[in-house]
């Protein structure tokens, strides 16, 4: 809607960036503030922020080049562009990074993992506003009073009203990241925090994939991909804390 916020010479301050660059300031911000009440290390913390910012945006690109994998291969440079990223695939990279950090420093994954989490929400919340300001992950036409319509967007259909699916899910994001800062000021058994991360914004994504309408892949002709990885994470989210809940029940009834 309004990418390009000004321009200094020859660069263009996007709009996209900005909110981005806003969510990962407010994202650290709250880490760091977190850090000390739970016990952990600063340290550790800012490296994995570091760390998880670089492969979440790498995982990000190249998922996002595997689902448009056509128009990849015709322009592979494409991948170098600083648009086309999903979400799911910043995810994926960034816990793989997370992990492997924790590993190596030999920490707790899931205790930072539960610590950091909800600023993991708080800047997809940031940055769906970014994603609305541009343009994209718009969604359907609607007649409905909310519905916003585009007049300059490069990557939107302008001159329509289309459901403002970003910011619903913006809306989402930092609704999640309030539930688990709540849920989480009980201790809780590692790992349960991040779980319910994953399982909300998984719930979230699958339904808010039905109102958009640019294209997401297509995984047996009627689920986008972000659609079917929600399924899979659904499933082992519930899992976890299925799992937990009754191993926990178990030694408890063995204690009696």
């Amino acid at each position: 809607m309004y990418n390009d916020l000004f321009r200094i010479g020859s660069l263009t301050i996007h709009s996209y960036g900005v909110m981005i660059s806003i969510g990962i300031l407010f994202a650290i911000l709250l880490a760091t503030k977190r850090t000390k009440s739970k016990g952990l290390n600063t340290d550790h913390v800012l490296n994995i922020i570091i760390l998880c910012m670089v492969f979440g945006f790498l995982g990000a690109k190249i998922l996002y080049c595997i689902v448009e994998l056509p128009t990849f291969l015709e322009n592979p440079m494409s991948f170098f562009s600083g648009s086309g990223f999903v979400v799911y695939g910043g995810i994926i990279g960034g816990l793989i990074a997370a992990i492997l950090y924790c590993r190596i420093k030999k920490i707790n994954f899931l205790n930072y993992f539960d610590l950091m989490i909800p600023s993991v929400a708080l800047a997809q919340g940031f940055g769906r506003i970014g994603c609305f300001l541009a343009g994209c992950c718009y969604g359907k036409e609607t007649n409905s009073f909310f519905g916003v319509t585009f007049h300059n967007s490069e990557i939107a259909p302008n001159g329509v009203k289309l459901i403002p699916t970003q910011l619903f899910s913006s809306a989402g994001d930092f609704l999640i990241m309030a539930i688990l800062l709540v849920y989480a000021k009980k201790e809780r058994k590692a790992g349960k925090v991040g779980a319910v991360y994953l399982i909300l914004y998984s719930i979230g994504r699958f339904i808010i994939e039905y109102f958009r309408n640019d294209y997401r892949g297509n995984v047996g002709g009627f689920l986008s991909t972000s659609q079917f990885i929600s399924l899979i994470i659904i499933i082992a989210g519930g899992l976890f804390l299925l799992l937990d809940t009754v191993k926990f029940k178990k030694v408890k009834h063995n204690n009696t």
